[in-house]
């Protein structure tokens, strides 16, 4: 087949020219199911030379791959508004710690519970999407101090409003090798191959499905961490949520597309089992460079999967099996993987899939590290069974000041920042005023709920610490690990979640109370036993 249309192409080629070979009818040879739909659709006058580059090359030698532009500065050239409102910077400065004593999970006890992990080197708040990439190859925990902004710290006065080229901005410190390792003290080296598919489309067509090592695809899960980012050179493509031979809606991140289309009814999935709106997903493959590539696109437009390429919890490194002990390495698709369940789900899950990714260097209990499972929270809540989703609050239809026309906002931004335009579109008899003091009120009562189970799993700490000091014997110590694994994973998915408070109070009260009841239970063994083991020496 490949060879017939190859010889289709090199006739062609033997008499194309820089003019026809933008012809939509010579890229129909191959490409077919790409321009039948290209032919119906928003962007049918668009011509395949706007985003592809070295097409005469391609017709002459079809192995000579045409170059993909992956700007989103190419699609901002006729959607202005929704670029530069995608890429706008809320004010936040760069490198402000989630540990610090005012934010989500202040230190000193976010340490003591991670125990050693890599997330205590630098956990950062987030920032505005247009950072996404360049924040996280500069973060200590990534790539050891490898890479620095070539303005020193003067890059955090870079204004939003468009998309930054990560190699404009930063610099490679070590551009003679490629080793992944701690180059300066106080950083780790924790950055692997499958971090940049949340933070950019760029390396899409050189990366198989669910990221297998396969003939033909450049990259891998295993791939040298640094060899990857090196070709990563934007942050959020807009073709993550938006095809750009059709403008319709779709989702890439190949976890999600597994997640949401696997069909094993052992394991929960939140998706089919409590999202009030699911929608309907059609996946393709695409894998015309010899190896699986699949999209999914959306029925309708669904910020809720669209955000959920990114905003989910996920285990994205190596890890070890909590049930034999086993090291979990590149090899095993867990190491690309969406759970895609929330807080009441969550211990069921990874009690059916065992990945762990460490263990806590003092009480020695399997623990998960916890990201940011926010798509998973908001289905099921009161705004998801009404109709909401993530459009709704965090990027609503605004007026263009220019042209006096309604666009999607893509901002992404609080909700505070647009009441009149999110939530009293629906609360009529309330005023902005009113509002904030509400949600003020769900995220004063929550981190109330956040320090109480920090509180007792400070408690239980302490008493791991007399057990094993006391030589408490290891049955009860394994039965105490299995309470701190439920506290510890109740407890970090909240810190771990973005505006968790109000996207699902009820579900962020109800796993916090799980954690410190955990907690309380595993200090209250540890106790008794300590003090049965103080009365058998008298």
């Amino acid at each position: 087949m490949f060879t017939a249309l190859a010889a289709a192409m090199l006739s062609l080629g033997a008499y194309s020219t820089a003019a026809n070979a933008a012809d939509l009818a010579n890229c129909t040879i191959c490409h077919s199911n790409i321009t039948k739909v290209h032919a119906g659709a928003a962007h049918k006058d668009v011509a395949c030379t706007s985003c592809h580059t070295g097409l005469d090359e391609h017709l002459k030698k079809p192995s000579a791959r045409p170059t993909v532009n992956m700007d989103p500065a190419n699609c901002g050239a006729c959607h202005q508004p929704q670029y530069t409102s995608l890429y706008k910077d809320e004010g936040r400065p760069a490198r402000q710690s989630k540990k610090a004593a005012g934010g989500p999970a202040p230190d000193p006890f976010f340490d003591r519970a991670l125990g050693a992990h890599g997330f205590t080197k630098e956990h950062d708040l987030p920032r505005a999407h247009t950072w996404m990439a360049i924040d996280q190859f500069i973060v200590d925990r990534a790539f050891g101090g490898r890479f620095e902004p070539k303005d020193g710290w003067l890059y955090t006065t870079l204004e939003g409003g468009k998309s930054y080229k990560v190699w404009d901005v930063l610099k490679d410190n070590y551009p003679d090798n490629n080793t992944q390792k701690a180059h300066k003290p106080g950083t780790a080296a924790a950055g692997n191959g499958v971090c940049w598919s949340c933070k950019s489309a760029d390396l899409m067509l050189d990366w198989a499905y669910m990221g297998d090592k396969v003939e033909g695809a450049t990259f891998n899960r295993g791939s040298n961490p640094v060899d990857v980012v090196r070709k990563v050179n934007h942050a959020l493509n807009c073709n993550f949520c938006h095809d750009p031979h059709t403008a319709q809606p779709r989702i890439i991140r190949d976890a999600l597309i597994d997640a949401v289309t696997r069909d094993n009814k052992d394991v929960p999935n939140v998706w089919k089992s409590v999202a009030a709106h699911p929608t309907k997903v059609d996946v393709k493959d695409f894998g015309m460079r010899g190896f699986t590539r699949k999209v999914g696109y959306l029925e309708r437009p669904d910020a809720n999967l669209m955000c959920a390429q990114c905003h989910v919890e996920y285990v994205c490194n190596p890890g070890f099996n909590g049930k034999t002990g086993e090291k979990v390495g590149f090899d095993n698709r867990w190491t690309n993987l969406f759970p895609f369940v929330n807080a009441d789900q969550i211990e069921e899950y990874y009690d059916k899939v065992p990945f762990r990714d460490f263990k806590h260097n003092v009480t020695g209990a399997s623990l998960i590290k916890m990201q940011h499972p926010d798509a998973e929270t908001f289905f099921g809540s009161v705004h998801d069974k009404v109709g909401a989703t993530c459009q709704t609050c965090h990027m609503p239809k605004v007026k263009d000041e220019k042209t006096g026309k309604m666009y999607t906002l893509h901002w992404a931004t609080s909700p505070r920042h647009y009441m009149k335009e999110t939530c009293l579109t629906c609360h009529k008899d309330k005023t902005e005023k009113q509002m904030n003091l509400a949600i003020d009120a769900m995220k004063g009562h929550f981190e109330g709920k956040v320090r109480e189970a920090e509180a007792r799993m400070n408690d239980m700490f302490d008493a791991f610490d007399l057990a094993i000091a006391a030589g408490v014997d290891q049955k009860t110590l394994d039965e105490a690990r299995k309470l701190h694994a439920s506290a510890h994973v109740n407890w970090e998915y909240w810190t771990a979640a973005n505006g968790a408070y109000f996207h699902n109070p009820e579900l962020a009260t109800r796993s916090l109370a799980k954690s410190a009841k955990a907690a309380s239970d595993a200090a209250a063994l540890l106790r008794k036993a300590v003090a049965a083991k103080a009365q058998a020496k008298k």
